[in-house]
């Protein structure tokens, strides 16, 4: 979890004690639920206002609105139970596809955990891919699928960052194996592609897609205004 995402559930919680509501306000910055086609959504269910993001791993505008919304978006939106949000994959690279892999590796409960951690560390784990040397490349570019995803994780210290959360390396190398898994991350591409998403971060509010909005300075009014 992000220091900003701590710091705005804290706030939450302070906010149930002082009011003595703890049991009748619902943690939703902690209610995880997962769609039919595998994304994850964070947030009240029957929330008013469904937000979808499509983001890639690899994307720097991606992390540069995790980083800005963060706080905001979970402390006023999400835990008020007014919003929640899906995440989408719109895969990018061979890298994009391991990292999201990950991400989705293990129970639910863990998915947005895992989503925060990759991209608030986006820029020292993706240096690699600034420095590689030709072998490196190679490694992520040929033999069979599983190797390369293998090669991408340990040259990108992917494994690194899962283990500090918990996890194994045989969990993380069947996650990295599972081709159901792999499978779904390419239909929610090609779905988005279908849908008109053409980068990254985009959103869509209650299945409308929004144009020209890939930040939070011109996605926070349109949240707003249908509250």
């Amino acid at each position: 979890m992000s220091l900003r995402r701590h710091v705005a559930v804290t706030l939450l919680v302070l906010a149930a004690l002082t009011t003595g509501s703890v049991n009748a306000a619902p943690a939703w910055n902690f209610t995880v639920t997962q769609t039919p086609d595998g994304s994850h959504v964070l947030g009240n269910p029957q929330a008013k206002v469904k937000l979808t993001e499509y983001v890639s791993y690899t994307c720097p505008h991606c992390a540069h609105f995790q980083a800005e919304a963060d706080g905001s978006l979970h402390l006023s939106y999400v835990g008020s139970g007014n919003v929640s949000i899906e995440v989408k994959h719109m895969l990018r690279d061979p890298i994009d596809l391991a990292v999201a892999l990950l991400t989705n590796c293990g129970p639910k409960e863990k998915f947005f955990g895992n989503h925060d951690v990759f991209m608030r560390r986006q820029q020292e784990w993706i240096q690699p891919l600034m420095t590689a040397t030709e072998a490196q490349r190679t490694r992520w570019s040929t033999g069979d699928n599983i190797t390369r995803l293998r090669a991408i994780a340990s040259d990108f210290k992917l494994y690194a960052i899962m283990e500090s959360r918990g996890y194994t390396r045989p969990a993380l190398d069947h996650c990295l194996a599972d081709k159901p898994q792999a499978d779904r991350l390419a239909a929610q591409r090609k779905a988005a592609l279908d849908f008109g998403v053409d980068s990254t971060p985009s959103f869509a509010i209650d299945g409308v897609l929004l144009a020209g909005t890939h930040d939070w300075e011109t996605l926070e009014p349109q949240l707003k205004v249908r509250l």
